[in-house]
């Protein structure tokens, strides 16, 4: 298919990518028309490398050469100028190429889970930059995969992505249908549930991984940011760690603490 040339923001078929900054409208119509967004070279690269199907591309002509390139011939690709594509998105698109990619089936936690020993669990983090923080923390330090709550923020929302460069497409992840059902699902696969929270009776991280053989296998559970992990999971987790702090302060951003524990509770044949 050609490079199809657009000049009008409202572009009908330009549907895809309308209303990128409004949160509220992505958040229902991305899941109903089974589609996320990629934004830039990388990302795009790395959803395709991941077998992601994209719909179409809208790219500037600084971009075309280098994006065109990645897609095959079927898919359309729309060439704008960075005025139109501010007036279409709602924003200076700064790496100059946005993807509508076909949404990917989810896989079960069983299958997500089966190989896994260290598993990641976040409940209520709805700050798509935080869930895309996690998974590029994730994947740089070597989670094996990520359970997200019903109540968790869309990882493959723009924003998320975004953050994450691409790499919520390589850590394996799902989205959990009961909870906190899920935590017993993982127990009965033979994982430790750890929950980060703040308690009285809380385990200090660095003895909680002291604790750890070689063989075992460890959910960890991150909450909201803020307000922390709810009473239901909290009840439905084996043990309540916690990462000791120091100057006053009591906790970490979540983002920044699910890093801090995949570092700490690492493998120890990850430990280089």
């Amino acid at each position: 298919m050609p490079v199809i040339p657009v000049d009008a923001p409202d572009d009908p078929r330009l549907a895809d990518y309308a209303g990128l900054t409004d949160v509220a409208l992505r958040r229902s119509l991305e899941p109903e028309r089974g589609l996320y967004m990629a934004e830039g070279e990388k990302v795009i690269s790395r959803a395709l490398a991941a077998g992601h199907r994209p719909r179409s591309v809208l790219v500037s002509p600084r971009w075309l050469a280098s994006v065109e390139a990645l897609v095959t011939p079927d898919v359309p690709v729309y060439l704008a100028d960075d005025e139109v594509m501010e007036g279409i998105a709602g924003f200076q698109v700064h790496r100059g190429a946005l993807a509508s990619v076909e949404r990917p089936d989810l896989p079960s936690i069983d299958e997500i889970a089966r190989d896994a020993r260290r598993v990641m669990v976040l409940e209520g983090v709805v700050d798509h930059t935080n869930v895309g923080a996690i998974f590029r923390s994730a994947a740089g330090i070597g989670a094996d995969a990520i359970i997200v709550a019903p109540t968790c923020a869309d990882p493959l929302y723009r924003r998320s992505v975004k953050v994450s460069m691409g790499t919520v497409f390589q850590v394996p992840w799902t989205r959990a249908e009961s909870w906190p059902g899920a935590l017993d699902d993982l127990r009965a696969m033979g994982f430790t549930v750890a929950a980060m929270a703040l308690a009285d009776d809380a385990v200090d991280l660095d003895a909680f991984a002291a604790s750890l053989g070689e063989a075992d296998r460890v959910a960890v559970v991150m909450g909201a940011e803020g307000d922390g992990l709810t009473r239901r999971a909290l009840a439905a987790s084996d043990v309540v760690v916690t990462i000791p702090m120091a100057g006053g302060v009591d906790s970490l951003n979540v983002a920044a603490a699910s890093a801090v524990a995949m570092w700490a509770l690492r493998p120890e044949d990850r430990r280089g």
